[in-house]
């Protein structure tokens, strides 16, 4: 076990004392985080996938507690209390009463396991912390992958040697976890964060394929250079996806699929487009109409393309060409997909400073968050040393001395930007005995 697993279950000890909610005994679900190489904002779009799952983490303390009761509690929100519902009892999809609070998760897992005919009959205690960046890192993904195989471990629903290989019931898990979200809470994500995280192995690529709906574990090439995955924190708190631009994007890409059907082109979504010929014809007839569509639709047809260099790259060790790719990709994301947000876009002006960065872009949903950067080992303490020094001067108030200031004054609370290097890590794991 790692230290960082010690310190987070003295923590959840420390909350079960103080909540009276008895997880000793039971069980520990650590569910990663997840980096996206490549295509961001494409599972929606129909292209394939690749990435990494990554050590920022959800960690769920539970055991069966011998009642249709679901008792939990966050240390993240502790502002929240415990949650307490009933099995089977639970507010409306989409209520305002769930708009607010991170209950949503766990009343949507509920929800979606009903409907879809799991018989659950046993609830569980439970006590969850997390040290996912708010936005760019899959936070919702992590935690609702993690509710459903608990609450499913609790239940002896046996399916823990299922989802340990891409597998229908694998896939299955990940249906349900969408489904939390789009169908429950109302947020329109697709399914690229999920695969990632459940599927995830450490030290390997994860390549999803919609087509016929396959992974497969990419190896990093043996020749490739000492290099570190690391997250920029803007400090800033993005919305769900339900209340971002994420949402309006999806919406666009749907409509220019409608448009282009009844112009009569027979796509199923934008990465249907996959002949240069094609793409400028589409081009040449509604630029003048739909340039914002059209703009929608550049970014995911050059990112597609660039994905199969990037994947080849990533199997010959070529890490630079990964991450020139991650690089070309942002300016995409900014320009023409117009997903990003300024604080991002500061992130990664700071980090192409530096020498030996060989990438940088926006993470995630978009608007705020996180951004993400490829750097080579040896500029990693000068990524953080230039992010320390020019990024409270454009943002003073994500700085550690603004946040104590508001804190003093008992005013709305702010979040502090910070900087993470990250490994390659499996997705799921489960400690027993641990409590």
């Amino acid at each position: 076990m790692e230290t960082k697993d010690k310190v987070v279950i003295g923590q959840i000890l420390r909350f079960s004392r103080e909540t009276g909610i008895n997880v000793t005994g039971g069980r520990v679900r650590r569910t990663s985080s997840r980096f996206c190489l490549g295509v961001e904002h494409g599972d929606y779009n129909g292209t394939e996938l690749f990435g990494v799952g990554t050590d920022r983490f959800i960690w769920l303390a539970y055991k069966p507690n011998g009642t249709k009761q679901v008792r939990l509690f966050s240390g993240n929100f502790p502002e929240d209390g415990v949650i307490e519902f009933n099995l089977g009892s639970i507010p409306e999809p989409k209520s305002k009463h769930i708009a607010d609070t991170w209950g949503r998760f766990p009343y949507g897992v509920e929800y979606i396991l009903r409907r879809e005919g799991v018989k659950l009959q046993q609830g569980i205690d439970g006590i969850i912390y997390g040290d996912i960046p708010g936005g760019g890192m899959s936070r919702s993904a992590s935690l609702t992958v993690n509710l459903i195989l608990s609450l499913l471990d609790a239940n002896n629903i046996k399916i823990e040697n299922q989802w340990r290989k891409p597998s229908p019931s694998g896939f299955k898990i990940v249906d349900m976890a969408q489904a939390v979200e789009n169908d429950y809470i109302g947020s329109p994500c697709g399914q690229l964060d999920q695969i990632m995280i459940l599927f995830a192995r450490e030290g390997m690529g994860t390549h999803y394929n919609p087509k016929n709906r396959t992974v497969d574990y990419v190896p990093l090439g043996k020749s490739a250079g000492d290099f570190r995955i690391m997250v920029m924190d803007t400090g800033t708190v993005r919305a769900g996806l339900e209340k971002s631009t994420y949402k309006i994007r999806r919406a666009e890409c749907e409509k220019f699929v409608s448009i282009l059907n009844e112009a009569g082109y027979r796509i199923k979504c934008l990465a249907d487009i996959k002949d240069k010929a094609v793409y400028d014809k589409i081009l040449s007839q509604f630029a003048g109409k739909y340039p914002d569509l059209c703009d929608r639709l550049k970014y995911i047809f050059f990112a597609r393309q660039r994905f199969y260099q990037m994947l080849d790259a990533w199997k010959a060790g070529d890490i630079e060409t990964v991450g020139s790719i991650f690089r070309q990709d942002g300016i995409g994301l900014r320009d023409d997909y117009k997903i990003s947000g300024p604080e991002l876009e500061t992130m990664c002006d700071i980090a192409r400073t530096v020498p030996g960065v060989l990438g940088e872009r926006m993470l995630g949903g978009g608007d705020k968050g996180a951004a993400g950067a490829l750097v080579g080992a040896e500029a990693a303490d000068a990524l953080k040393r230039a992010v320390d020094t020019a990024y409270p001067r454009s943002y003073p108030q994500y700085s550690g001395t603004a946040i104590l200031a508001v804190s003093s004054r008992a005013g709305s609370p702010c979040h502090q930007y910070a900087v993470h290097t990250c490994k390659m890590v499996e997705g799921v794991k489960v400690y027993n005995g641990l409590l």
